[in-house]
């Protein structure tokens, strides 16, 4: 039986000098998912991605793309070989043309998809008699993502797809992602600090923050697990403690009390009504308010 997990890692450390840039991280990528991986700049992200690949070697633990593991030179060469991966940066042959891009990299690849090429050429209005460098960022990063996706690759690792897009061109990216996905055999990992865009396309998401996964699961869970309890008082909120399990984060502005549980609302309404307030109100909370309420509170 095939792995279900197209990335594993487990208690995964890498250490520069004294600096833990991922330290203890714990992931799981379901084959067939887009999975966001989301944190602010220096989480941890890019030093991960790099251990995917095996350009970086972790100081410990564990990491293992298609069931091979990664620090291994003969298995990191076979991930490569399966596995795509567009940096932020975008590197392409500034002195080529776009045609000449696209037939140099097909050429490196037997299982190159011309229907796929011709396919985001006409959709990302690429031309293709252009040199490389005479193209906006915009029309790079269209061309990073064909020569990525026509090439049959069972991974796509993107680090920051959409850096430097107009909100149009952002679109466009997302959308070519989701319906490459639905089409095939095909997992996305993308390494993200744009909430919404995650939020719009993922299907599993991890939050990590300072080289740790804080918040990790099925977006769809996640909705479903977090709660703002919102209490509110006649007089001054109280400054009390919450012994329902998942309570995040607590905290007291006037006359009310706002409470983040990860573990439904039921047990923390129970507690807030025994200590007579005016009103209790569960209100629903984003993946938004979730990544800056974790974030926060581990800072």
């Amino acid at each position: 039986m095939a792995d279900p997990h197209v990335i594993e890692t487990v208690d995964l450390c890498k250490r520069y000098g004294t600096t833990d840039a991922v330290r203890g991280l714990t992931l799981q990528v379901p084959a067939g998912s887009i999975y966001g991986f989301l944190g602010r700049n220096g989480a941890g992200k890019t030093t991960t991605i790099k251990m995917l690949f095996g350009m970086t070697r972790p100081t410990s633990g564990a990491v293992r793309v298609f069931g091979l593991a990664a620090d291994e030179s003969h298995s990191s060469v076979e991930i490569r070989r399966r596995a795509a991966f567009v940096s932020e940066d975008k590197d392409l042959y500034d002195h080529m043309t776009v045609e000449e891009m696209i037939r140099f990299t097909a050429a490196f690849f037997p299982r190159w998809r011309r229907d796929l090429e011709e396919r985001y050429l006409r959709a990302f209005d690429l031309p293709a008699g252009r040199k490389v460098k005479a193209l906006s960022r915009g029309m790079r990063t269209k061309l990073a993502l064909l020569v990525t996706l026509a090439r049959g690759a069972e991974l796509l690792v993107l680090d920051e797809p959409t850096s430097g897009l107009d909100p149009a061109m952002t679109e466009e990216v997302l959308q070519a992602l989701v319906q490459h996905v639905a089409g095939g055999d095909t997992t996305v990992f993308f390494s993200s600090h744009q909430i919404a865009e995650v939020d719009q396309i993922a299907d599993r998401v991890a939050i990590i923050d300072r080289g740790r996964a804080i918040v990790a699961g099925a977006l769809d869970d996640l909705r479903e697990r977090y709660r703002r309890v919102q209490i509110v008082f006649d007089g001054s909120a109280p400054d009390v403690t919450f012994r329902s399990p998942g309570v995040e984060r607590i905290e007291r502005n006037g006359r009310v009390l706002s409470v983040l549980s990860s573990g439904g609302a039921e047990r923390v309404v129970e507690e807030a009504r025994a200590l007579g307030p005016v009103a209790v109100d569960v209100l629903p909370v984003t993946l938004k308010e979730i990544f800056l309420e974790s974030v926060v509170t581990e800072s």
